[in-house]
């Protein structure tokens, strides 16, 4: 717990801080992996080009102490960034690493202005960030582990099927190696993944999407040209092949309400709906599913989705938008999705979930708040570092 010195510190100091935050961040992943080469694997090298994951680190900072005295909106904040480092197998050790070459990163950027007064406050600022992720990482890994099937660490899994679903998206269908049982995961969460690849130690998380069978995952993995990752998924693993996995983790699963569901997503991004939607089904809850793609080569899952259709014709609505169909295609539109095509399709009082690249999503995010869907019924969920779908936010 900070004084009420460091308090006033903190207090004084943060629009300094704030202002600078991202030089800030920018400096700090270049001072690290020089200093701590070993830890440079758990980021994805194209978040860091991109900027994606130093905005992420100083959205997270200046979140923190913003919303540390609002517990409620905390913990939600918090548990992304849980859900993120359990896929990862983030450890107490880590921390540390980070506090190190965040405070250096800080008084490299801002220089005189760290007097040992704002260092103190500001180090025992991340040291209070730090002890609640630990603790709260620590009970996810507990729980986890003491669930039938679950696992501490990473868990060797062989591919059992491999399989096209479109031109650009293959599943693979993992079993444990152990011949064991499989945890459940809420449908809508992810998977962490542990590689090696041409010697190099890489991580990755993908969407889980297939509904929990206690015997397998599954995954759709769409191959990106300039994608190490996805590229070493379609073009090098075979069925056979082993995979070191970690525990299943996110916050895009299904509220517990009986209200209708719009499952609202583009390209890959469909991944987590399928089996959102059976969840939903199953409980009886009208579902209006809406994919948007190009065309229907790269249009994955059809056939599945078709059968869930014929399965629910009363619940089940499929509506599909290319933005450039072939002459064999016959979408239920082409073009593109915006707010007027969602009011068509929008259930009365729905939970409105949504995954896509990050532009599609603003704008979907913007189309729903515009035709009066409260943010508490809007959730969404990143394949990147997490970054506000509201400019305002």
């Amino acid at each position: 717990m900070l004084t009420s010195a460091q308090e006033s510190v903190i207090a004084a100091t943060t629009p300094v801080v704030a202002e600078h935050i991202e030089a800030i961040a920018q400096r700090f992943y270049p001072l690290m992996f020089a200093r701590y080469p070993e830890v440079k694997t758990l980021f994805n090298a194209t978040h860091q080009h991109t900027g994606g994951q130093p905005r992420a680190l100083a959205g997270a900072v200046v979140g923190y102490v913003q919303l540390r005295h609002t517990p409620q909106r905390l913990d939600e904040v918090l548990g992304i960034i849980v859900d993120k480092h359990v896929s990862l197998g983030i450890r107490p050790e880590h921390y540390p690493i980070v506090g190190e070459c965040l405070m250096a990163a800080i008084g490299e950027v801002l220089g005189d202005a760290v007097t040992d007064e704002v260092a103190d406050a500001w180090g025992a600022l991340y040291e209070e960030l730090a002890g609640l992720l630990i603790e709260k990482e620590a009970r996810r890994y507990r729980d986890f582990a003491a669930q039938p099937g679950g696992w501490e660490g990473t868990r060797t899994f062989r591919i059992a099927a491999k399989r096209p679903e479109s031109a650009v998206i293959t599943s693979f269908v993992l079993a444990p190696v152990d011949g064991g049982p499989v945890a459940a995961h809420r449908p809508g969460q992810y998977i962490g993944f542990k590689l090696t690849i041409d010697g190099e130690i890489v991580h990755r998380h993908y969407s889980l999407s297939a509904s929990p069978d206690g015997k397998t995952y599954r995954v759709s993995i769409k191959r990106e040209e300039g994608g190490k990752v996805s590229r070493h998924f379609h073009d090098r693993l075979a069925e056979g092949d082993t995979l070191e996995l970690l525990p299943p983790a996110g916050h895009l699963t299904l509220d517990e309400g009986t209200s209708p569901v719009m499952l609202i997503s583009a390209g890959v991004g469909q991944t987590p709906m399928v089996p959102l939607a059976r969840q939903a089904l199953a409980a009886g809850r009208r579902v209006a599913y809406l994919h948007a793609a190009r065309d229907g080569a790269v249009h994955a899952f059809a056939d599945e989705l078709a059968r869930l259709e014929a399965d629910y014709p009363a619940l089940l609505e499929v509506i599909t938008v290319y933005s450039q169909p072939r002459a064999e295609d016959a979408p239920t539109h082409g073009g593109h999705v915006d707010a007027n095509l969602l009011s068509r399709y929008l259930p009365r009082d729905a939970q409105c979930y949504l995954v896509g690249p990050a532009g599609f999503m603003r704008n979907m995010e913007a189309a729903l708040s515009a035709l009066g869907v409260a943010a508490s019924r809007r959730h969404h969920e990143f394949f990147g570092p997490a970054e506000p779908l509201d400019s305002a936010a």
